[in-house]
């Protein structure tokens, strides 16, 4: 409140809320906060004090220790205390700092003001200069947590209207896109007639880049999808070892024209384990195609399984660039590409990670990496045996899960 501009553009004096039963310690304290350009407003129990906070939102309340407790079910001298505790529970009022005013000068009663979430403590009588001195700080704590609070709003709005956008502009590229593709099907078929060696040849790379180009846009929908919670998963049994062999099976030409050689390590003791194949089986494609795609040279891959306390950890290592420290949480990051220095320079959406860390959040798992510059890169998928129920979906701002499972040392 003491930070919004009034009719006139001048900040607004601010409001504050003296809770005491004892009208001589109120005048005294409304003369020496109207010194301070506050506003007060009075309130003489424990009920009234709860019900003017959550009416009003003070930016600051001086509150008696012992005063009335109404219907509050405490004792008298326990009032405030209880005032506090409640105000600090209720997501309207908890930011509203708290400064005790008693007339017992005990650590213990302290202690206590303190553990019921008061933000200072002042003995009776109390000292004008003293008082003035953290009134102005706790109002300029107030207005700065308001303003942080304010632009955190401000910032979820931006985000979701960008992420809205995105879908709608997802959305209106499929469809002409699938028809480009069935009508390049249709010529590279001979439907409209025989083509040239070279046109035709020249079509079947404007149909793969357009396939492509499709595949994106699914990785687009597929994680705004997950990260609302609204693409449900399709688990099936898996065995580790046979999984590893689709993906060194699927990608064996790839493989031979980048001269990768791929390998399998996947422990006897690996468990079959329910997951989404689909949605896996991409992940895994993602980690492979990134190993080979941003090495300068031929990668040496080595896909592995193996038992976790947690369930089964399937992990990708290839013998690449790697990938600097500051950079191996950025990588999972919608949008965010980070290439060596040495590299070849290719180009990528930024989505192959992102799309990652959802597809295994989904199933109640965690991924990460660990690499050193010139050393390789390893990543890591932690999954449970089965799925675990996804929680309430929260709006996220780039944060990623702690990653200290026993596997990564």
């Amino acid at each position: 409140m003491m930070t919004t501009p009034g009719a006139s553009g001048a900040p607004a004096q601010a409001l504050v809320l003296v809770a005491d039963d004892v009208e001589a310690n109120v005048e005294l304290l409304r003369d020496q906060l109207a010194a301070l350009d506050c506003r007060v407003i009075h309130a003489v129990d424990g009920p009234s004090t709860l019900a003017i906070c959550t009416a009003e939102r003070p930016d600051l309340c001086i509150l008696d220790v012992a005063m009335p407790a109404g219907d509050l079910g405490v004792d008298a001298r326990e009032t405030g205390l209880e005032v506090c505790r409640r105000l600090k529970r209720d997501p309207r009022t908890a930011r509203i700092p708290v400064i005790f005013v008693s007339a017992l000068n005990d650590p213990a009663e302290r202690l206590r003001a303190i553990e019921a979430g008061g933000d200072d403590f002042l003995l009776k009588p109390h000292n004008r200069h003293m008082l003035g001195a953290r009134v102005r700080s706790l109002l300029k704590l107030k207005g700065a947590t308001d303003a942080l609070e304010e632009s955190l709003k401000r910032l979820r709005e931006l985000q979701k209207a960008r992420d809205d956008l995105m879908r709608m502009i997802v959305h209106d590229l499929k469809t002409p896109l699938t028809s480009m593709l069935a009508t390049l099907e249709m010529l590279r078929d001979g439907d409209f007639g025989a083509l040239p060696d070279r046109p035709a040849r020249a079509l079947s790379d404007v149909e793969g880049k357009a396939e492509d180009l499709l595949g994106l846009i699914e990785d687009l929908l597929d994680v705004s999808r997950m990260e609302e919670r609204s693409l449900p998963l399709q688990p099936e049994p898996i065995a580790p070892a046979a999984l590893m062999a689709e993906i060194l099976f699927d990608w064996q030409l790839r493989f031979r024209q980048e001269q990768t050689e791929a390998r399998t390590d996947v422990a006897d003791d690996a468990p079959v384990f329910s997951a989404d194949k689909t949605l896996l089986k991409r992940v895994l494609a993602n980690l492979v195609q990134n190993a080979v795609t941003h090495s300068p040279v031929p990668v040496t891959l080595t896909l592995g399984a193996r038992r976790d306390p947690a369930g089964i950890v399937l992990s990708v290592a290839d013998t690449g660039p790697g990938i600097p420290d500051e950079y191996q949480d950025l990588v999972f990051q919608k949008f965010e590409q980070v290439r060596a220095p040495n590299a070849p320079r290719v180009r990528s959406s930024g989505l192959g990670l992102a799309f990652c860390r959802v597809a295994v959040e989904s199933h109640g798992g965690r991924i990460w990496v660990r690499s050193r510059e010139g050393e390789g890169s390893t990543f890591f998928i932690q999954l449970p045996l089965a799925p675990l129920p996804r929680p309430p979906r929260v709006l996220r701002t780039g944060e990623h899960p702690a990653v200290t499972p026993s596997e990564s040392r």
